[in-house]
């Protein structure tokens, strides 16, 4: 008997472990016989609970495969942590949440059984995302040089749920013998993935303007976020500057009360922002945007993607050094 809890919001991620998973579960036995998969919209959690628990049919072992569970109500869930306390010997049960928030005491349900949860989220550190590709890359037992891992990283951004089909098909054309290189992993990338909205904000911060530019055309396009969403992320960017803006702020613990946040980095890093820039750019990057607020909403006639990258442009201007010497 095993239980397994599958979680995480990107839907690739969440089907290739789900897929993995059972194909080790089903080994070499005949799946139509053995496993027993509730994904209708419109099932009923009590059906599969009905189905962990009865014997497997010319099989050893039986394996129920009830997805979406987090679309249940605590009623309903209520069966399936009663069967947890005591499942079927000769029954595997995989349980996938995907995205949204997970049935209280369901985890808690797993672990008392002795199962195992897997989480599919990926971490937004870059650092630490790539070394989970890297993990993933290996686990293939696929070879990629230093280059093409970081390449691959910061093509795919927040899309790490493409990892999986871009290694299918470099598997596919290469083979698992050789060492794949930049120029091997480039024709097959495809569009560039979105991402997250502080490295929009971190290249607007230190002036890369062509990077800054790239990146929101990334997070419009591949990230389908709207104008109005990345004007949001903005305006909380330099909102926060705006508050310690002449606070005179010298300690962590006072600028995280004033932000209402807990003191660590991103304290540290708008407090030392908030210095670099000066008053005068803080304000002049809160015009800005008041102004691209104005323009998005029918002020100038020029597209919604014009207003950003003009936008964009200009902030990232006030980032390129201190206001002071300019």
């Amino acid at each position: 008997m095993t239980v397994h809890l599958i979680s995480g919001d990107d839907a690739a991620l969440v089907s290739s472990t789900l897929t993995d998973l059972v194909h080790r579960l089903v080994g070499n036995e005949d799946r139509s016989l053995m496993v027993d998969d509730f994904d209708a919209d419109d099932y009923l959690l009590a059906d599969a609970v009905d189905a962990a628990q009865t014997p497997p049919f010319l099989t050893e072992r039986r394996v129920v495969v009830a997805r979406d569970i987090n679309r249940f109500n605590a009623e309903e869930i209520a069966a399936l942590t009663r069967y947890l306390e005591d499942p079927l010997d000769t029954t595997d049960l995989v349980l996938v949440a995907g995205g949204g928030r997970l049935p209280k005491g369901v985890s808690d349900a797993v672990k008392s059984a002795g199962g195992e949860v897997h989480s599919t989220a990926v971490p937004s550190n870059k650092k630490e995302r790539g070394l989970w590709m890297e993990q993933h890359v290996a686990e293939t037992g696929m070879h990629l040089d230093a280059a093409a891992l970081t390449l691959v990283r910061d093509w795919l951004g927040e899309d790490a749920g493409r990892l999986a089909g871009l290694l299918d098909t470099l598997e596919s054309t290469y083979g698992k013998g050789r060492t794949l290189k930049v120029a091997d992993v480039t024709p097959f990338l495809g569009e560039a993935g979105s991402v997250p909205p502080w490295d929009l904000t971190d290249a607007i911060d230190r002036g890369d303007t062509t990077t800054a530019l790239s990146l929101l055309h990334r997070m419009m396009r591949a990230g389908e976020r709207h104008p109005l969403q990345i004007m949001s992320i903005l305006h909380n960017h330099y909102g926060r500057l705006l508050r310690l803006d002449g606070a005179e702020v010298r300690d962590e613990n006072v600028a995280a009360a004033l932000l209402g946040v807990k003191p660590g980095y991103a304290v540290k890093k708008a407090m030392e922002l908030s210095r670099r820039l000066g008053s005068s750019s803080v304000q002049r990057a809160i015009a800005l945007l008041a102004q691209a607020d104005l323009d998005l909403r029918g002020h100038r006639d020029w597209s919604e993607s014009l207003v950003m990258e003009v936008l964009v442009a200009r902030l990232s201007r006030l980032g390129g050094g201190d206001s002071r010497r300019r």
